[in-house]
């Protein structure tokens, strides 16, 4: 009984606005006035500028503070490509993730979230998880307006299914927003695997190659992404390695 109790209260959305409001929501929050999207994080200032505008906007922040830059230029675009009414998918949304309840708290409420973690579905407040493999999901074609998938195509993700598929689940002009571990030139990952599969930082070739691949699915730039890098702002701590993230929006076409 206790247990279902729990479950109730965490799915319910009384508990779950109770929750983002002791993880620092202001109810409702500011939008933002700073993004990054179709480019690099050059540095550790802008990790910061990033934190500073969650914090200001009032949105309960990423646990990983350098994920708070992809996940505001995520939030921001989202915001000014669509309304409330918009159907938003995430991809490897394990529940530390920020932008499904960030959305919410902006008055979204069509909102899913996939990952491999999840062994039942659940739900907090309007958002609804399930297990599913993103390469193949139990969608229905033209599903979505918009889907995110922030840092998760590194971890042995098959550009071609992933993008098949991500087309295959858009409508048209829907937008497809990615981030990934990033540096221009490689960096010898040493044959160290992580999630049960090699580690993978995209080279600026590499994001190249994923753009071609994306255009043959129907998916273009929503701008010229920029893959200059300057400085190396994320760290991997069990591994000592040292990046960026490369974060852009594809729109499906007409």
């Amino acid at each position: 009984m206790l247990q279902r109790v729990k479950d109730w209260w965490a799915s319910s959305e009384v508990g779950f606005r109770r929750a983002l409001r002791s993880a620092g929501a202001r109810i409702p929050p500011r939008r933002p006035n700073t993004s990054w999207m179709n480019t690099t994080l050059r540095s550790a200032k802008q990790v910061e500028q990033a934190c500073a505008e969650v914090r200001a906007c009032g949105l309960p922040p990423h646990p990983d503070r350098p994920k708070n830059w992809d996940a505001l230029s995520t939030l921001d675009l989202i915001l000014r490509r669509t309304d409330r009414h918009a159907a938003v998918l995430e991809v490897g949304a394990a529940l530390y993730s920020v932008t499904l309840p960030w959305l919410y708290l902006f008055g979204y409420r069509n909102l899913r979230g996939i990952d491999l973690v999840f062994d039942k579905p659940l739900r907090r407040g309007p958002i609804r998880y399930e297990h599913g493999d993103l390469t193949t999901t139990r969608f229905g074609r033209a599903s979505f307006d918009v889907i995110v998938s922030l840092s998760v195509i590194e971890h042995g993700v098959s550009p071609e299914a992933y993008f098949r598929e991500m087309s295959r689940l858009l409508k048209p002009t829907g937008i497809l927003i990615t981030s990934t571990d990033y540096w221009a030139n490689p960096i010898d990952t040493q044959g160290r695997t992580a999630y049960g599969v090699p580690i993978e930082i995209f080279t600026c070739s590499d994001v190249e190659a994923l753009l071609a691949t994306a255009r043959n699915y129907g998916l273009r730039p929503t701008g010229a992404i920029d893959l200059e890098c300057d400085e190396e702002s994320v760290t991997w701590d069990p591994f000592d390695l040292h990046y960026t993230f490369v974060c852009f929006a594809l729109e499906k076409k007409q």
